[in-house]
């Protein structure tokens, strides 16, 4: 599997034990009404990130529970040093409730502050942001550590995918994860959509019976749920965007997908948003085929950067983890350079081996854990969105 060098990051250790590769003060909105809120706290303080939740209230209670599994697993994310909490006071996401599944998953510094209960929201604002300049401060502090490659989390996601990230882009991340669970470290292969037509290859390669019991469950649960609305997905064809660059059914899209997770054995299979243990090699996260909301799941589920595979292009980001994006297109690579961190297409055309390919993208990810931006890092791209139910039931 190429170039085994002992790899090794500078990286945060914080309280609850987990390692971090940034170091962010998290202004969480716990709803909707708090996001306009959160959104002017953060830009007023250095190293704070927020996003906009559209979620929070007016949900059933399964869920509004992907929605507070997303928001606890942000604040427990490693990437993140301590959170601010903001709600409005009466959406269903009370704070209380949010507190509460925040420290369960871990014990970093946490403050919160309700919009209704302190004046509105200028006078929110202004508490808000004294708190998270002191916590900026004192994040300021944390002392850096070198850390080997067993304790990243690294997502993989795709989007946008044309021929060529099956053939080249895919195939380089699933490189990059038999490396980096070679190495003890944990890969996640995510999108249950883009299993479908290659379910039985996956369920192959289990730990054992219950595990590809669940690589079967979580596609037929999926699948069911696009059947009680009237359609059958394996009719179905790939987006607009696949088709345009040449994928013609699901299956072949599926097929390219499943690349991502390299040869390994999948050692476990975790509901959507949930944590990720570290150190357990490759596994699957249950994900929609959206993705924002495919990689919010995974920063939730505790990854600290994600590798992303797009033939067509796309500049997704993330508030909280880098995203490295991979095409295996070189027209792409050269229309979107300034989104693309990688170019993957030198293995379609025989310039460059997959054990090279490989080499370059296990120095790109030791680069981002060190520090180095990514470009959807540097244009400041914080795409994020949090599945609802109905994209399972």
């Amino acid at each position: 599997m190429g170039n085994q060098k002992k790899y090794t990051f500078s990286g945060y250790r914080r309280p609850d034990g987990r390692v971090g590769i940034r170091n962010k003060i998290l202004i969480l909105p716990a709803s909707v009404c708090a996001s306009d809120t959160t959104r002017i706290i953060a830009s007023q303080v250095e190293s704070a990130v927020t996003f906009n939740n559209q979620n929070g209230c007016s949900q059933v209670p399964s869920d509004q529970q992907l929605t507070m599994d997303v928001m606890a697993g942000f604040a427990a994310n490693p990437n993140v040093y301590g959170t601010i909490v903001i709600s409005l006071g009466c959406e269903n996401c009370q704070m209380d409730l949010v507190l509460e599944a925040i420290q369960e998953r871990t014990n970093k510094p946490l403050e919160h502050f309700v919009i209704q209960e302190n004046g509105g929201t200028i006078s929110t604002i202004e508490k808000a942001v004294r708190a998270a300049q002191k916590m900026a401060q004192a994040a300021s502090l944390a002392v850096k550590e070198e850390f080997d490659f067993s304790e990243l989390i690294i997502g993989t996601e795709c989007g946008g995918s044309d021929p060529t990230s099956g053939l080249a882009a895919n195939v380089l991340i699933g490189e990059m994860s038999d490396r980096i669970t070679a190495l003890n470290g944990t890969s996640i292969l995510s999108e249950t959509t883009e299993f479908i037509g290659a379910e039985h290859i996956l369920a192959r390669r289990e730990r054992d019976k219950e595990i590809s019991d669940r690589i079967y469950q979580i596609v037929h649960d999926y699948e069911k749920a696009i059947k009680r609305v009237g359609h059958d997905v394996r009719e179905g064809n790939p987006s607009p965007g696949n088709m345009e660059g040449g994928l013609t059914t699901l299956e072949e899209k599926s097929l390219g997908c499943i690349h991502k997770g390299g040869h390994g054995q999948v050692n476990e299979v975790y509901d959507y948003a949930k944590q990720v243990e570290a150190h357990k090699g490759l596994v699957i996260m249950d994900t929609p085929g959206n993705d924002p909301s495919s990689v919010a799941a995974m920063a939730a589920g505790g990854c600290q950067l994600v590798v992303f595979s797009t033939g067509r292009g796309t500049p997704t980001g993330n508030p909280i983890v880098p995203v490295i994006k991979i095409t295996g297109n070189k027209e792409t690579f050269a229309n979107m350079s300034d989104n693309i961190d990688i170019d993957a297409s030198p293995y379609i055309y025989g310039t460059k081996t997959l054990e090279e390919l490989g080499d370059d993208l296990m120095d790109e990810i030791w680069q981002v854990s060190k520090g180095k931006l990514t470009k959807a890092e540097a244009l400041g791209y914080m795409e994020m969105a949090i599945a609802r139910v109905c994209n399972y039931m």
